[in-house]
């Protein structure tokens, strides 16, 4: 669609563009962040809150301790492998401000995964956890990395606190293996030795690589996206400007789930709440559904953060259900499809309603919001200011409104490319800027946009396309499904038939015959399901989104 058809379709004073280069880069905005915001809190973990001049004086240690103990450059790549802890911001915004590159490194990876990382971005040095230091020693003859910082969950609590939680995980919960790494130094004494050195702020140009962010591999090889502080910028202030109706800057408490390392909740967190001056409950574990609802009882948060499995899991909970929501402003979904049933009964138990949003690892992330104004379930929303988007057919032809096609994207937070894979990257970005998504979608005469599924788990039955959130969507409504999944199987008579996989919510019961004939009531016969697997958890991602991959290959 053109800049013309969406500029009527964005509620009255929603600007349809923002300025890219308000800000000449990342650590200018910070910058000014903390200076506005010193005294506001930035970041809570475990009992412990940061300021936002606590966060810029400590990542200025940090970074001072990379410039004046090693021989790193600007532009040189500093993989961060640190869960939702204070360290998290500390050391991202100190590397970035010593002029480095952050890959950001899920600490669940094994060590196969990590060796293709750290090996692709050709990393130099590393910041990890003692949890996971076994998996980096095994596998660091043979990276590039030459420098190594260890922490410990406790490192930034009070002292009497960092002791005891460093000692219940190193004897109670006994996660901290055996390992050797020679060179390591810790994180703490980094930033005690850099507290007592000079440092220069590196300022780099807005088209320089901020981040890289690896694509999650669900569709192959985990490349690494290169997000400029151009890019960065861009998707701060367009996700300010569509969600930030009713929000007040310095106000806000936000509840950080999900990972900061996953590109979704780093730019919310990291990046627009940074922006915003809002403060952001980092959870440790989001599995651990007791300890995230005993934070929620202590803090009045505003603004909730997450995707659809976790909303679900939830909302099942009565202690979740006793929560005081009467401070809650917006919910915002994203990293997988929102099920309408799951948003409703989101709504329906604390009163607010779940703006659904959609994006990709390689425009920064978001693409599309539902504004708070007017949100419409099942659609992501309208594209973000500045941003245009496209279908097209299987020949790059542009479609008509309401036709089924691949989504294409333009605008300033799209990536500069994928690290140093030339031929890869021409295959999804052409030369006008715009970048295939692999997503099927429909754009509405409403300028609200559908997404359908994605291209490559479409299922293909007797030449049938068949879209498996479709199916998913159909499977929630029976009351007594939690989670579901559909995929496509061989078949020798249709070339594919559908399996879908259920789990039951607790204390309730579910049978094969009562799922085919919900699926007949509801879907037309090539739609239909042959097969059904009933178990008791599905395999997720990082962040919770269901892995119809693992499920269609589950030795892979």
């Amino acid at each position: 669609m053109t800049e013309d058809f969406w500029a009527d379709k964005y509620p009255s004073g929603l600007a349809r563009t923002i300025d890219p280069d308000a800000y000449r880069n990342v650590l200018v905005a910070l910058r000014a962040s903390c200076t506005r915001f010193a005294d506001r809190p930035a970041f809570s973990s475990l009992g412990k809150t940061l300021t936002y001049a606590d966060l810029y004086r400590l990542s200025g240690y940090f970074a001072a301790w990379l410039q004046n103990n090693t021989d790193l450059k600007p532009g040189d790549r500093i993989a961060v492998q640190l869960p939702n802890l204070l360290q998290y911001p500390v050391v991202v915004f100190g590397a970035l401000r010593a002029g480095l590159v952050v890959v950001n490194t899920n600490p669940l990876y094994t060590a196969r995964e990590l060796e293709h990382q750290f090996g692709d971005a050709k990393v130099r040095a590393l910041v990890c956890l003692n949890t996971t230091a076994h998996s980096v020693a095994e596998i660091l003859p043979r990276t590039q990395i030459q420098y190594v910082l260890i922490s410990e969950v406790g490192d930034l609590l009070n002292p009497w606190r960092r002791f005891w939680v460093n000692a219940a995980v190193k004897y109670l919960k006994k996660k901290v293996r055996p390992y050797q790494i020679p060179q390591a130094i810790s994180l703490r004494a980094a930033l005690h030795q850099g507290r007592g050195q000079s440092l220069q702020d590196h300022d780099p140009d807005p088209e320089e690589v901020a981040i890289l962010q690896y694509t999650g591999g669900t569709t192959g090889l985990a490349k690494g996206a290169m997000l400029t502080h151009r890019n960065l910028i861009a998707n701060m202030l367009q996700c300010r400007a569509i969600m930030s109706y009713g929000l007040e800057d310095g106000r806000e408490v936000m509840v950080a789930p999900l990972p900061l390392y996953h590109v979704y909740a780093f730019t919310l967190h990291c990046m627009v709440g940074a922006l915003i001056g809002s403060h952001s409950l980092l959870i440790v574990d989001p599995r651990d559904l007791s300890t995230l609802i005993r934070v929620l009882h202590r803090y009045p948060f505003s603004i909730f953060v997450g995707l659809n499995t976790l909303f679900s899991n939830l909302c099942h909970r009565l202690d979740f259900q006793a929560l005081d929501f009467s401070r809650l402003k917006a919910t915002f979904s994203g990293g997988m499809a929102l099920q309408q049933s799951t948003a409703l009964e989101w709504q329906q138990i604390t009163g607010c309603a779940i703006s659904e949003g959609y994006g990709m690892t390689e425009t920064s992330p978001v693409v599309a919001v539902n504004p708070f104004q007017n949100i419409q379930l099942g659609t992501i929303g309208i594209p973000v200011p500045s941003t245009d988007c496209k279908v097209i057919d299987e020949q790059g032809v542009t479609l008509a409104l309401g036709s089924l096609g691949e989504l294409c994207v333009r605008g300033p937070q799209v990536m500069k490319g994928y690290w140093q894979r030339p031929e890869e990257t021409a295959q999804v970005l052409d030369a006008e800027g715009w970048i295939k998504t692999g997503d099927i979608a429909l754009i509405q005469p409403d300028g609200y946009i559908r997404i359908v599924d994605r291209k490559k788990d479409m299922i293909l039955v007797s030449g049938f396309n068949v879209y498996p959130n479709e199916l998913e969507e159909v499977l929630a409504a029976l009351p007594e499904v939690l989670h579901s999944a559909a995929i496509g199987v061989p078949d020798s008579h249709s070339g594919e038939a559908i399996k879908v996989f259920v789990v039951v919510k607790p204390g309730m019961s579910l049978t094969h015959e009562q799922v085919m004939q919900h699926m007949q009531t509801n879907l037309t016969g090539y739609k239909r399901p042959k097969y059904v697997e009933f178990r008791d958890s599905l395999p997720v991602t990082n962040v919770g989104k269901i892995l119809r991959r693992a499920l269609r290959n589950p030795d892979s």
